[in-house]
């Protein structure tokens, strides 16, 4: 990355951390090289602290560690985006972000990291996983599935076990996730297709 450090007189640079799963915005930061380069190697998000003027990990106290997934800088190269794992409550406020929001706001999020785990078990050996085995079986065994999961979850929702409606409901998604997969599709293809048709 192509970081301009000089561009305020500190030689910090501002770093936004999101949540890789619920994109909720966590906290901001400053960040120098070097607390760039801890981030890296410890694969924990640390900042430059400029009340404390060191380097400050997030959690070095409380525990509730920011796990670092991946960084990418703006256009102007003067801001960072950092996308984390939390491991807990991230203000010390104890709440879910720094702005007061707890994090239950966008959980359907985390439907795009499962549609990248699936996309890169698609060509993986079949022995590896039961994604890739799916896959190895072709079309018609995860079609097969996909409709087994849907009458479960019909058979389940005649009845009021609200815990097994949402277990089938959550297999008949998954299953759901895959069968697009195989068809080249995402659900993002099909949002589209909802969005076309919805007269607000």
């Amino acid at each position: 990355m192509n970081i301009n450090f000089s561009k305020y007189a500190d030689g910090l640079v501002p770093a936004i951390v999101q949540d890789v799963n619920t994109k909720n915005v966590l906290m901001m930061g400053f960040m120098n090289q070097e607390a760039i380069d801890a981030t890296l190697s410890q694969q924990k998000v640390t900042f430059f602290s400029r009340s404390k003027s060191r380097l400050w990990t997030k959690g070095e106290e409380s525990g509730n560690f920011l796990h670092y997934v991946s960084m990418t800088v703006d256009c102007d190269n003067d801001t960072l985006l950092v996308q984390a794992n939390p491991s807990g409550p991230v203000c010390h406020n104890g709440t879910g972000t720094c702005w007061g929001q707890e994090n239950a706001s966008s959980n359907t999020a985390f439907l795009a990291t499962l549609e990248k785990v699936i996309a890169e078990r698609k060509n993986a050996a079949p022995d590896t996983s039961y994604v890739a085995s799916l896959f190895a079986k072709g079309i018609n065994k995860i079609a097969q599935k996909v409709g087994e999961e849907a009458v479960e979850m019909v058979i389940e929702a005649k009845d009021n076990n609200e815990t097994l409606f949402l277990d089938e409901s959550a297999d008949l998604l998954f299953h759901y996730m895959i069968l697009l997969q195989s068809k080249g599709y995402t659900l993002g293809d099909v949002v589209n297709i909802l969005e076309k048709r919805h007269k607000p």
